[in-house]
């Protein structure tokens, strides 16, 4: 028998970011997110998104106890972008039980009619910047604190309910080199002195915020294009800098400026914090704050979140300064391997320059679309 309750205060939307902590318990690929984080991405008065997002959540409870939870999102701004009145879902996660998933995707997918959209994709989430691609491939490698989890037989369910592939992300893990390539290095230099360009470092945190905004900017800029990104508003990036640079390791963030200082390139790196947040359960208090902190600073692997090159010296390598850049912070920390975070299948720009280093493709995740008009 199958309950569904609609999330609508504060102690429901816990219920709701705590049901994957119990439905995938000490599962040693699941990495927990930061609750605190999750509440407030979630929370309507909290979000900025919601200025032009609308979104319902719902749990289903079969025999009494927590068996699924979905998110419905609708953003305007990216129906206005793209020109096609697609839903999104996200949050998605279920026992491993039919039942479940067709009462949960028939939630989203009737409100979603109601709201005159024609079609719906997911996972997603408010913004590029949440989580998002359900795990298609890589279900026994461990994930990182960005990116999502879930057990193999979600992929099967979505198939089975009638959804289809609409883009895929790939994600690949690199041995940090003793050395680079002297390629790497000769192109770092002669791009350097040709145009005329310097890379940045900082000692502490608070030493990036005059760049923050920049940097967010230069998201907007650089990565409009890609699959169904839609510009962070200026509240959101208050609220992205104000929740992620705070904490951040300086010897992790890279910026490359042009002669008359303006943002060329920036890489955005972050100590793994998968085993602490598996330790810690997600939880900041009483000692997860300090664990995260000490994760920060004494590591051996790094998750390599964020990447932009400035669309008018794009091409030009100035990649490579980022490369040698971030390389130099890794043999200061004693980082061995690194993480990259998904990049679409299409960006085969981005995903060539792994050839110059010893590592592999791991995982692969992947964003499904269903008609809503279809019969």
């Amino acid at each position: 028998m199958l309950k569904v309750v609609e999330v609508k205060t504060k102690k429901q939307l816990k219920k709701f970011v705590l049901f994957p902590f119990k439905l995938y318990g000490n599962n040693p690929y699941w990495i927990p997110p930061l609750r605190a984080d999750e509440m407030t991405t979630l929370r309507w008065d909290k979000n900025p998104a919601f200025s032009y997002c609308k979104a319902r959540y719902w749990l289903v409870y079969k025999d009494n106890k927590p068996a699924g939870r979905i998110a419905g999102i609708i953003n305007q701004r990216a129906i206005e972008k793209w020109g096609k009145k697609y839903a999104r879902f996200g949050w998605f996660d279920f026992i491993d039980d039919p039942d479940v998933v067709k009462c949960l995707l028939k939630l989203v997918e009737d409100w979603a009619r109601q709201e005159g959209m024609t079609g719906i994709q997911g996972p997603m989430g408010f913004s590029d910047l949440d989580r998002e691609g359900m795990l298609i491939d890589g279900f026994d490698e461990p994930g990182t604190f960005t990116t999502l989890y879930n057990y193999p037989y979600y992929p099967k369910y979505m198939e089975m309910m009638g959804y289809t592939k609409d883009v895929d992300w790939y994600e690949y893990i690199l041995e940090v080199p003793d050395r680079l390539n002297d390629s790497i290095i000769k192109v770092a230099e002669a791009v350097k002195e040709r145009n005329q360009l310097r890379t940045i470092t900082f000692k502490k945190s608070k030493q990036i915020l005059p760049y923050a905004k920049s940097i967010f900017n230069m998201i907007n800029e650089t990565y409009k294009d890609l699959y169904n990104v839609v510009p962070l508003s200026d509240e959101q990036i208050d609220f992205y800098v104000k929740q992620y640079f705070s904490v951040v390791n300086p010897d992790f963030v890279k910026i490359v400026l042009d002669k008359n200082d303006r943002l060329a390139a920036f890489s955005i790196g972050f100590p793994s914090l998968a085993k602490t947040l598996q330790k810690t359960k997600g939880k900041l208090l009483p000692l997860g704050f300090i664990r995260l902190l000490k994760a920060l600073k004494v590591n051996n692997s790094v998750d390599m979140l964020l990447v932009a090159v400035r669309p008018d010296l794009q091409g030009k390598g100035v990649n490579s300064l980022l490369m040698k850049a971030m390389a130099e912070a890794c043999w200061k920390n004693g980082i061995r391997v690194a993480h990259l975070n998904p990049q679409l299948e299409n960006n085969l720009k981005v995903r060539s320059q792994w050839k110059h280093f010893t590592g592999q493709q791991n995982k692969k995740r992947r964003c499904y679309f269903k008609d809503l008009q279809a019969q």
